[in-house]
């Protein structure tokens, strides 16, 4: 059962948050706020994220791994720990990982509702932090 924003605590933990499989590869543990979402977001080793747009503006910070192409507009790099990004809405973007996955923090504005169509998990650990 999901609660609502007025009975969440200010407190929690990613653990007990359930998990969703966005794309093969990819799921994302996210907690909505009124104005925002923060994801944590688990990358399988040599897993892609499609090339997709939403209205949402997005930031995020890579924890561990890498990305081994990381495509935002025309803009292309590699990613390692500790870099960020910023994605302004609208604009395509697409991922793929390296060898040993990866690990992200990523922040949405306004909140991603549109995940709502996703199966939630059962919480397990998130092996972060270590």
């Amino acid at each position: 059962m999901e609660l609502s924003h007025s009975q969440l605590s200010a407190f929690g933990q990613f653990v007990s948050v359930s998990p969703q499989k966005i794309w093969e590869g990819v799921v994302v543990r996210a907690v909505h706020g009124e104005r925002v979402t923060l994801g944590l977001v688990e990358l399988a080793p040599n897993s892609v994220v499609p090339e997709h747009s939403h209205p949402n503006e997005q930031m995020g910070v890579l924890v561990r791994g890498s990305f081994k192409r990381f495509r935002v507009g025309d803009e292309s790099r590699e990613i390692g720990p500790g870099d960020t990004w910023r994605i302004l809405g609208g604009v395509p973007h697409e991922v793929e990982t390296g060898s040993d996955g990866a690990l992200a923090l990523e922040l949405w504005s306004p909140p991603r509702d549109d995940w709502e169509q996703f199966e939630r998990e059962q919480p397990r650990p998130t092996g972060w932090p270590d």
